[in-house]
């Protein structure tokens, strides 16, 4: 496979990857929207706290959908640790997201309710930026690839080596990486 071919098929593999994370994120910030504008207007919590419930219901949404759509191929190992960092990285994005609407009502005094819909919008935008980079990065890793050493989106496995396993297998018995009676 000649290096721009290569290129072209990485590229193609990000743009599905962000093409399904937008899908599952888009129904997340409709879900999101939603539950925000139905608890605003049902109860008598706070926009802050209202919009903290809304993100949690859409966390729990996006999560199915990231596990079983956009990332169905990655590592399923680890679901324990997968669901912890989801939900750790998930919470970063909701303070970033909850944090410009808090400023935007309590600090700047932008309290009707289309002032809390842009700002809990525009806070969601910013949130996901984050989120995209860690759930790529952090919490549903790339499956290595055997060939290559890299993972199913063709960049490297952090903490793997490209060929690894062929050079250990070329690797001379005096080269071995344990002394004879210790393997």
């Amino acid at each position: 496979m000649t290096e721009q071919s290569a290129l072209r098929a990485r590229l193609g593999r990000l743009v599905r990857e962000v093409a399904k994370f937008g899908l599952v994120g888009g129904i997340g910030v409709l879900v999101n929207m939603a539950a925000f504008n139905l608890l605003r207007q049902a109860t008598d919590l706070p926009v802050v706290r209202a919009s903290l419930l809304a993100s949690v219901i859409a966390i729990v949404s996006n999560y199915i959908g990231y596990r079983h759509y956009t990332y169905r191929d990655r590592d399923k190992t680890r679901r324990t640790r997968e669901a912890t960092l989801f939900f750790a990285f998930s919470a970063a994005g909701v303070v970033i997201e909850n944090g410009i609407l808090y400023a935007a009502t309590y600090g700047f005094g932008w309290d009707s309710p289309l002032q809390n819909n842009f700002f809990k919008f525009f806070g969601i935008g910013v949130g996901t930026l984050f989120r995209f980079w860690s759930y790529r990065t952090w919490v549903f890793r790339a499956l290595p690839d055997a060939r290559e050493g890299t993972g199913a989106d063709g960049g490297a496995v952090p903490g793997e080596q490209a060929g690894a396993a062929a050079i250990l297998e070329q690797r001379r018995p005096e080269e071995a990486p344990f002394p004879a009676g210790r393997r």
